[in-house]
């Protein structure tokens, strides 16, 4: 039987979030430079760019595949493989359903990393915890299939439990590698697999961490679809590849990001400098007016003392 491996980054950020600082056309032309087969566009809450850089991603050889990195009420999750943006604020388990329901793969980011909105423990749905909070069975005495079918417990039965579909087990971001290591552990617990992504906010780091996929029934990675990938992070056909990443793409994340981005701003440096102007112009007048509002409050003030 015939299959291909597929390299992916599922969780990058364009200029399209709040902290992000690149636009997509640059990223896709950096993931396609450095030999990914994907990237996945998952801004802060937004889902705009990224659909666009997933129907542009074509022009650059890559798959495209949308998602987003949405705000829960219980922290960060990634909604791959949808068109929509998911409801905000919504509990964990709420959110994991609608992905499904969008036909898209939920991945926990960052897991256990409160300082970056990583979810708790206690919050990811697992098999053993009917509400979703996680504070069920660990032990394994109650099973949900992969589908989040219906499971029982003491002989009785409990209502569908939508499981997430993967882990970020190696987040290119983390200081430390004691959360990467305590999320590898929690996906080995729960049987969920493990995918790598860079979580870039910077065109440099694109690619530093990243998942490899093994695709069944294709001849070539041009032969792979969005639904392709998103079928084998469910059937946890992946491979995660982080240490070694900076060493085998280092000279070309560096170096090239550098000479790409220099390319990029060059060839729209007219069209940025132009609305740059005008932004500047709106916000001197802006400031005059302010200015000039303040002063004269400011002598009204000075003549009810005098009189």
């Amino acid at each position: 039987m015939s299959r291909v491996t597929v390299s992916i980054d599922p969780h990058v950020h364009s200029d399209d979030s709040y902290d992000g600082h690149e636009p997509v056309e640059l990223i896709l032309e950096h993931a396609a430079e450095i030999g990914l087969d994907a990237v996945v566009i998952t801004d802060h809450d937004v889902i705009g760019e990224s659909k666009r850089a997933a129907e542009m991603a074509d022009e650059y050889g890559l798959i495209g595949i949308p998602g987003v990195e949405v705000s829960t009420a219980h922290g960060h999750l990634l909604a791959i493989g949808v068109e929509r943006m998911p409801p905000r604020r919504r509990p964990y388990d709420e959110t994991v359903a609608w992905i499904h329901e969008q036909g898209g793969v939920a991945i926990v980011p960052h897991p256990f990393q409160r300082s970056r909105h990583g979810v708790r423990e206690r919050n990811i749905p697992v098999p053993g915890s009917a509400d979703g909070d996680g504070d069920g069975d660990r032990d394994g005495d109650v099973k949900a299939n992969a589908e989040g079918g219906e499971a029982s417990a003491g002989g009785g039965e409990r209502a569908e439990l939508h499981e997430v579909d993967a882990i970020e087990v190696f987040n290119a971001w983390l200081f430390t590698g004691y959360r990467n290591r305590r999320a590898r552990r929690f996906a080995a617990e729960h049987g969920y697999p493990g995918v790598a992504a860079s979580d870039a906010h910077q065109l440099e780091y694109v690619g530093r961490a990243f998942t490899e996929v093994e695709i069944p029934d294709r001849e070539s990675v041009e032969a792979v679809t969005a639904d392709d990938v998103l079928d084998a992070i469910r059937n946890g056909t992946t491979r995660v590849d982080g240490r070694r990443a900076p060493i085998r793409m280092a000279a070309r994340h560096y170096v090239g990001a550098a000479g790409r981005k220099s390319g990029y701003y060059a060839r729209t440096g007219a069209v940025r400098s132009a609305s740059a102007a005008r932004r500047g112009v709106a916000e001197a007048v802006s400031t005059v007016r302010v200015a000039v509002s303040q002063g004269a409050h400011r002598a009204a003030r000075v003549l009810s003392w005098v009189t």
